[in-house]
């Protein structure tokens, strides 16, 4: 199934990927973001706050920002 991922960090992309069939938004994250610490972002499903096992569906839109960005002053 296809997705659209949309990256925030740094630069930041967005891109088409290719997922199987019932991966969570927690799985993609380990995935695209492996090392990372999921509660240091906000990770949106069709632009709406998603849960960890949320299941994705064909064409979803997954978007993740960091909540802290570094070098950003108070």
């Amino acid at each position: 199934m296809k997705v659209l991922f949309i990256n925030n960090l740094g630069g930041g992309y967005a891109d088409h990927l290719h997922v199987q069939d019932g991966i969570t938004v927690e799985q993609l994250f380990k995935q695209q973001l492996p090392g990372c610490k999921a509660e240091d972002y906000l990770i949106r499903v069709n632009r709406q706050p998603s849960a960890r096992d949320q299941a994705l569906q064909e064409g979803d839109r997954v978007s993740i920002t960091p909540l802290k960005i570094d070098g950003a002053g108070a």
